[in-house]
């Protein structure tokens, strides 16, 4: 037999009230790897101080990846404990990183929470997992994959149209000549150019 509602007690409503609010923050973590505060070396942000967020975990094996010791480990932090550590930064500019930072589902409410606390917001992504529901307000910084990475067949193409080109970059790491050519030709067939605010070219240190 259903009970009416009108019928649950001041003091039953309350601690139905909360148990749904303990459920609700009790999912509220993620497996982060480290928080720092450095100098941005990367992207058109070079060069301005930056706190990263380096989230644990990553479903692709690049060949040349130079964080590897993000793929395991870590540790479970709720986002108010995250926060805590950024505001002893004190630094505005945010960047959520990995591994793969989109592969953690709470990244996604997480970043949200970071652009309703007023922080600026990058977001570094392999690009295989759809940055569709990614708050607008962060910034993409999306990291497409050639062919010598072992990692091509995963791009999530989507993500290419949707950059945005008042906020949003796109990178090649190249390898070679055969990664040179595969990014001259995406860059043509996405109209880069004009779809991202930046498109970069990085080299893969120490291979020939």
């Amino acid at each position: 037999m259903k009970t009416p509602s009108g019928c649950i007690k001041e003091p039953e409503r309350l601690v139905i009230l909360c148990v749904l609010i303990y459920v609700r923050l009790s999912g509220m973590d993620l497996r982060v790897t480290e928080i720092f505060l450095s100098i941005q070396g990367e992207s058109s942000h070079a060069g301005r101080p930056c706190s990263f967020v380096r989230l644990t975990g990553c479903p692709m094996r690049c060949v040349w990846c130079d964080s590897a010791y993000t793929f395991t480990g870590g540790e479970r932090m709720t986002f108010d404990s995250v926060f805590e550590r950024l505001e002893e930064f004190a630094c505005t500019l945010v960047e959520v990183t990995g591994g793969e930072p989109l592969a953690q589902k709470n990244a996604f409410p997480f970043i949200t929470d970071l652009c309703d606390r007023g922080y600026e917001v990058l977001i570094e992504t392999g690009g295989f997992v759809s940055t569709e529901q990614v708050d607008p307000r962060a910034k993409i910084i999306l990291d497409v994959k050639c062919p010598e990475s072992g990692e091509e067949e995963r791009n999530h193409w989507p993500n290419l149209e949707r950059l945005r080109n008042d906020k949003d970059e796109v990178k090649f790491v190249i390898a070679n000549m055969n990664d040179w050519e595969f990014a001259r030709r995406v860059i043509n067939e996405y109209d880069l150019v004009n779809r991202a605010k930046e498109v970069l070219i990085s080299p893969v240190h120490g291979v020939e």
